[in-house]
């Protein structure tokens, strides 16, 4: 493997290197020497995940060679070196050791980085971190969801029930090598079932002594998982955000919480629940333990129906606006209530109390008359909720919040009826401060946190947003050459007519026409799969319901739009319910397979799931069209408070001339959901691609500065639409004939 020598340091890398994987690696190495933030941006397609794991990894090298059989690198407890290791390292240095936390979205991203991993040199000790849906073999427990798996574990593990997790001990003395191979989630849950220890308490325990750590977001960024992450050394640790571009509104929405008055009905039950549960304990075992008074769960219950009353008798003038206050609001509101920060820690005893009566009830070993339900969840969601709002015991954090309740009469649910002849209500305790999560690394000591995605820009906006410095930063080109990518605004279509989506012309015939008739010429010249993105479902469906049953007033041609668009590729319709994708992607790769037909066209939506991590390379995405800027809906009441909330923090007065206004916020969120649309094309070196924007305001230089660096020198605006269509055909035919055996390749959007 070739060696590269980069700011002092050794690095493996498995092949030749570009010289934008050069600089990326460069970047990680600035940032983890000098323990500075660093935001990296660098397009799909550029190796960006492994110039990370092996700029990240020689770096951690140079403290001392990987742990071997149990030695921890953040675990407080280390093991002797193996002979590989430096002679007369103790276990006391190598627990010293930086630790590695590589953190992405979702568990399928982890997997390919560890496969990525394997590719390489570097054999750290690692660990990958899971949730018990994914990891419980244990035959009744594996078979719940949510907190109500959760609480089965506990109780099984408490009362050493579970025989997995009885013997995870002695099968980790006995196979101290564990760890030492790169392994994924599907290895653990293998080695559970054949030979018998728990795989989700595996992990855990190899968490505590590693060099590098994979973990979903939500294990780092959410207080409750953070906690019971026991035995990791944060001091010092560094911390890896990979696909962060979502990375802010993650941050918020877990400092953040909904609580709908159907949810509280649901809590008010299972307090009485509990009730019932404790008087039968009681009269059948005399038993006077804490746990099981009565009292302390009618005193629950009495809170949450008076809380229950409580948002039911606030006044709402307007639906559309709600109820909003500061979020300091929120301490008034509850005292009322007699719920503080004293007393709240009394209520989240009584609550986790609740978590396990409920599941030894749901348990049947009370033999009650009681039968708890078979998903105990909602009284968890109280607790969450006075965690957030009276964490460390003060108040000052609520300065970044708003207080609101809104009513809807839409019934989602049996139990979303109405309360006290009023429709359902939501108490909203919005975080517009996504730093705050940012500030607890801070606190633990991380040494620098790394933020990289194929789509960050504007950098600028999200380092404000997070409210850290960033003295590291990279904005990468791309691996391919001027001939592999052609990228077009196209402002006008055949008859000349402007193509703007905004609200003032989104909806006119005259619009949807021209779009239809502009996305049947482009169906005809781009090859094999091309994707279409809206900027929401609501003009997606509009769209493709007018195409359905009209044709363009100036065709001599009988047939709709939508049967021209058919002539040429199949199409697929992205799906509202998540739970039918699947099938969607499914039904996409089999028609661009079809040999009958010319391709597949996917019409989805901009922050929907065809734009988030999907990989359409090669034949299965040639070309991508955006048909208009994805701006969240003005009057939305939490999109209105950030824009109120962000106006106020930049005001003079405030002294903070970098401070992001609301509307430039707002302007940027649309404009990153745009740029990871575009990212689903051009996924590798030898890959090419059209990128087509179908909207005249990407004229204009504002939007442009918005766009992801590595396609700003490919750019082009054409004032006439006869020229898209030449430049583009010439594109596509010059490739084709390049590259005959294109039209054979394999096809794989998953």
């Amino acid at each position: 493997m070739p060696v590269y020598r980069i700011r002092g340091v050794d690095v493996d890398f498995p092949y030749d290197a570009y010289d934008c994987q050069i600089t990326y690696m460069d970047r990680v190495l600035q940032s983890l020497q000098q323990g500075n933030n660093a935001l990296l941006e660098s397009p799909t397609g550029t190796g960006k995940t492994l110039c990370l794991l092996c700029s990240a990894l020689a770096w951690r090298r140079t403290f001392g060679e990987f742990l071997r059989g149990g030695g921890g690198g953040g675990g407080g407890g280390g093991s002797q070196p193996s002979g590989s290791q430096q002679s007369g390292a103790s276990a006391t240095q190598s627990s010293s050791y930086p630790v590695i936390i590589y953190a992405s979205r979702t568990h399928s991203q982890l997997r390919q980085v560890i496969k990525e991993l394997k590719a390489t040199s570097y054999r750290p000790k690692m660990a990958v971190l899971g949730s018990r849906e994914q990891m419980c073999i244990h035959e009744e427990v594996s078979k719940l969801r949510g907190k109500a798996q959760n609480n089965g574990c506990h109780y099984l593990c408490k009362k050493r029930l579970c025989r997995h997790n009885n013997i995870v001990t002695d099968y980790m003395k006995n196979n101290t090598e564990l760890g030492s191979e790169p392994f994924d989630i599907e290895d653990l849950v293998n080695i559970g079932r054949t030979k018998g220890p728990c795989p989700y308490y595996i992990s855990r325990e190899l968490s505590k002594s590693v060099d590098i750590l994979f973990a979903p977001y939500n294990y780092l960024i959410d207080p409750g998982n953070r906690r019971s992450l026991t035995g990791i050394s944060w001091n010092n640790a560094v911390l890896i955000f990979d696909e962060a571009h979502n990375l802010e509104s993650i941050c918020a929405d877990a400092a953040s919480f909904d609580l709908l008055t159907s949810n509280l009905t649901s809590c008010i039950t299972e307090a009485q629940e509990c009730i019932q549960l404790c008087s039968f304990k009681r009269s059948i075992e005399n038993s006077a333990e804490k746990q099981f008074d009565p009292e302390n769960y009618a005193i629950l219950k009495a809170l949450l129906m008076a809380l229950e009353k409580k948002i039911g008798e606030l006044v709402i003038d307007s639906k559309e606006l709600g109820y909003t206050k500061p979020g300091s609001y929120i301490y008034e509101f509850l005292s009322e209530l007699n719920i503080t920060s004293e007393t709240s820690k009394k209520l989240i005893e009584t609550i986790d109390s609740a978590s396990l009566l409920l599941e030894e009830g749901n348990s049947g070993e009370t033999k009650a008359g009681v039968k708890a339900k078979s998903t105990v969840s909602r009284l968890e969601t109280i607790r969450d909720m006075l965690d957030i709002i009276f964490k460390g015991g003060g108040q000052n954090h609520a300065k970044y919040y708003s207080f609101h309740v809104n009513e809807s009469s839409r019934q989602t649910s049996g139990d979303s009826l109405q309360v006290f002849g009023k429709a359902s209500r939501t108490l909203s305790w919005w975080c517009f401060n996504p730093g705050l999560a940012m500030e607890e690394f801070l606190k633990l000591g991380v040494r620098s946190i790394i933020l990289t995605s194929g789509t960050l820009s504007p950098l600028d906006s999200l380092a404000m947003e997070l409210n850290l410095e960033f003295p590291v930063r990279l904005e990468n080109p791309h691996v391919i050459s001027q001939d592999q990518i052609w990228v077009g605004v196209v402002p006008v279509g055949p008859s000349g007519h402007p193509l703007n989506s905004s609200y003032r012309t989104r909806e006119t015939v005259k619009y949807k026409q021209e779009l239809g008739t502009v996305i049947v010429n482009f169906a005809r010249i781009v090859p094999d799969g091309l994707l279409v993105f809206f900027p929401s479902y609501s003009m997606m469906d509009k769209c493709i319901d007018y195409w359905k049953n009209r044709n363009h007033e100036h065709s001599v041609d009988d047939s709709t739009i939508w049967q021209r668009m058919c002539k040429h590729k199949q199409p697929v319709i992205e799906p509202r319910q998540s739970s039918n994708f699947p099938n969607a992607i499914e039904d996409y790769a089999a028609k661009l397979r079809d040999p009958s037909t010319s391709g597949a066209i996917f019409f989805a939506v901009c922050r929907g799931k065809v734009s988030e991590g999907l990989d359409f390379a090669d034949r299965a995405g040639r070309a991508v069209i955006v048909t208009g800027m994805p701006f969240s809906t003005p009057t939305d009441p939490k999109v209105r408070l950030k824009r109120e909330y962000l106006d106020k923090q930049a005001k003079p007065s405030n002294k903070n001339p970098k401070a992001l206004t609301g509307e430039e916020w707002y302007v940027q969120q649309a404009a990153r959901a745009v740029n990871q649309a575009v990212g689903r094309v051009i996924r590798h070196r030898h890959d090419y691609g059209a990128i087509i924007y179908c909207d005249e305001r990407f004229v204009w230089p504002n939007y442009q500065s918005q766009m992801s660096y590595w396609l700003k020198p490919y750019i082009k605006c054409y004032s006439k639409y006869g020229e898209v269509v030449q430049t583009l055909t010439r594109f596509f035919r010059d490739k084709v004939c390049v590259d005959p055996k294109e039209m054979d390749s394999n096809v794989d959007v998953r």
